[in-house]
């Protein structure tokens, strides 16, 4: 009478496969989600940006057309941020996955004074004006 020791063979394999499967599941899931989390932050940063660059083209256009102008822009955030606003640029510092800051700075020359903005999540208003009359520029959400 022989012996069969092939099913002992097969179960040995699938054994060795699923403890290095677990292995490399162990080894490659903390780096699949900071790379994750490392795209949503280049994500956000970047929507961000282009929300204050919106911000931006609505004020050189207002600093162009003069007094009396006004330029209202819509931005959906899908986060609270705020955007400071100097007579040459807008900047903002927003808090990154990885617990550190990123400065976001878009060029804008107007008359504005030194101010900032609140944007909350959601929908936003922005409305930017130069009143007839008036010395400076103003900006409000």
């Amino acid at each position: 009478m022989v012996k069969d020791n092939s099913g002992q063979v097969s179960l040995e394999y699938i054994l060795i496969f699923v403890v290095s499967l677990i292995i490399l599941i162990v080894f490659t899931m903390p780096l699949v989600n900071q790379s994750i989390s490392a795209s949503m932050d280049i994500s956000d940063s970047l929507k961000i940006k282009s929300d204050m660059s919106k911000i931006a083209v609505a004020i050189k256009t207002v600093y162009g057309e003069g007094q009396g102008s006004r330029q209202i822009v819509n931005i959906y955030s899908s986060h609270p941020f705020e955007v400071n606003v100097e007579s040459d640029y807008l900047y903002c510092d927003i808090h990154l996955k990885d617990r550190s800051n990123k400065h976001i700075e878009v060029p804008s020359k107007s008359n504005l004074e030194s101010t900032s903005i609140s944007l909350k999540k959601g929908s936003n208003v922005v409305t930017v004006e130069w009143p007839v009359g008036g010395e400076n520029m103003l900006i409000s959400t």
